[in-house]
């Protein structure tokens, strides 16, 4: 009996040649077909792959599942970021943009995400839909298409979709300003699809891991502190960099590094972009967090008169709220933000530019605008410990946090919970603590926010301590 295939918090992931197989994508692929043929009269769709093991091989089988189902296709050249696949299945209006990448997971993994018209995730309930059909078997015969033939009828078209992502970041972005700004900046690619852009937009970059290498060194493409060592280690050794970016294997998720080789996390960026954006560029309109955020975005909100509204983690909650209303910024702890001028998608280098422009039009440090949000919500310092534990603990310790059995991490005695997804634990203003497991990885993750950086490790520490045993 063929296995169940499941879509987590962002697409279906597995490991190549186990259960990210040949078979198992055209699985996918034929009910990709199903449900929209039966949603759309004339559907279409945009497809591409990252830099993972035999991406193109991936690619080139959804294709012929597709185009057997007598759906025209339009198919990248190359390897391509989640957040192009996006762009070009809103700017060429395909009802559905498939790519095909394990976003920041181990590189033994693939995996397969679905982005709607709009640019975006495909809503959940739709994702739902189409897991609810795939078969047992793919009941197609695809390996008599011959894609030369289907691109001579009309059906396949090869397209240039880095080209058109280029045009559209040099078209939205001040790029002068950042290249006459004097700025020393780095860019780390960790060997991911977004590893050419910025070579076409901004060449004089230092440039980090910015080659084909479907290994990825060994190293899971997440852009988090302990996986930017390499990256970490250069900018201490230059000493003269200003900032750095990183950006996971599709390059939807940011890392950041101030020029003291510090990591600035998700919170700090969201509030960066929030400040630059409602006091410097006089934008307006709602703020969407996933519930692993920092509820100083909420105190930030308050300082600008901004709405705020909390989601369930996953992009795709944040980006359903972002086509339906006047959204400023989404954002997720994870490193997935999303803004207004851009499309209802996480993209990590569009938000690192902006970071940059910042910089370059204020002509001040990364540092002093943090400083700048800090005078507005107070410094805060935040981390996250995943921990691999066996599944029996993880489904015992999650079992207590839905009985309500913890009252207390070592000293620090909780003073209220919030269970939105997962379960974070209040101890006062300034300090949390949240449990949850992953919805794409074997894992259960920890967070923690507190005033100083020794603190949110003494909590993670006796988090684990508590929960552990």
């Amino acid at each position: 009996m063929a296995e169940k295939i499941k879509f987590g918090t962002d697409g279906w992931r597995a490991i190549i040649a186990q259960e990210f197989t040949t078979e198992n994508v055209a699985r996918v692929a034929y009910a990709t077909g199903v449900w929209l043929k039966n949603k759309y009269e004339k559907p279409s769709i945009v497809i591409g792959h990252d830099c993972r093991f035999a991406g193109e091989l991936f690619q080139e089988v959804a294709v012929k599942v597709f185009l057997s189902q007598g759906i025209p296709v339009k198919m990248s050249v190359g390897y391509v970021s989640t957040p192009m696949i996006s762009l070009a299945a809103k700017n060429f209006g395909s009802e559905i943009g498939v790519i095909l990448t394990a976003s920041h997971n181990p590189p033994s993994y693939n995996g397969y995400k679905l982005k709607a018209f709009f640019g975006g995730p495909l809503a959940p309930e739709h994702v739902q839909e189409v897991e609810d059909i795939i078969p047992a078997v793919c009941p197609i015969d695809y390996s008599t298409i011959s894609l030369d033939s289907a691109i001579s009828a009309g059906q396949l078209e090869i397209v240039d979709i880095e080209t058109m992502y280029v045009e559209h970041v040099k078209n939205s972005f001040d790029i002068a300003a950042i290249e006459n700004s004097g700025l020393n900046l780095v860019y780390d690619a960790m060997y991911g699809s977004g590893q050419n852009v910025l070579k076409r937009i901004l060449p004089n970059l230092h440039f980090l891991h910015c080659e084909h290498n479907p290994s990825f060194y060994g190293q899971a493409p997440e852009p988090i502190a302990k996986n930017l060592q390499p990256l970490e280690a250069f900018i201490k050794e230059n000493g003269s960099v200003d900032c750095a970016l990183a950006t996971d294997g599709d390059a939807d998720r940011i890392g950041l590094y101030n020029g003291k080789g510090e990591f600035i996390d998700s919170h700090h960026i969201i509030l960066l972009l929030i400040h630059y954006m409602v006091k410097y560029k006089k934008m307006s309109g709602k703020v969407v967090i996933a519930f692993s955020v920092t509820p100083r975005v909420e105190k930030m909100c308050k300082h600008y008169g901004l709405e705020v509204q909390t989601t369930k983690i996953g992009f795709k909650e944040i980006a359903t709220i972002m086509v339906e209303d006047d959204v400023l910024i989404g954002g997720e702890e994870s490193g997935g933000i999303a803004v207004k001028g851009h499309i209802p998608e996480r993209d990590g280098i569009w938000m690192g530019l902006i970071i940059w422009e910042f910089m370059a039009k204020s002509g001040k440090t990364l540092d002093e605008l943090i400083e700048e949000v800090y005078e507005i919500v107070g410094e805060f310092k935040f981390e996250r410990n995943d921990l691999h534990i066996t599944e029996d603990l993880k489904q015992k310790i999650i079992a207590n946090c839905k009985a309500n059995n913890y009252k207390a991490f070592g000293d620090y005695q909780v003073q209220e919970v919030k269970t939105i997804d997962g379960f974070k634990y209040f101890f006062d203003d300034n300090r949390w603590l949240m449990i949850r497991p992953s919805g794409t990885e074997p894992v259960l993750r920890t967070y923690a926010e507190a005033p100083t950086l020794e603190e949110v490790r003494k909590i993670l520490k006796v988090t684990e301590e508590t929960i552990c045993t």
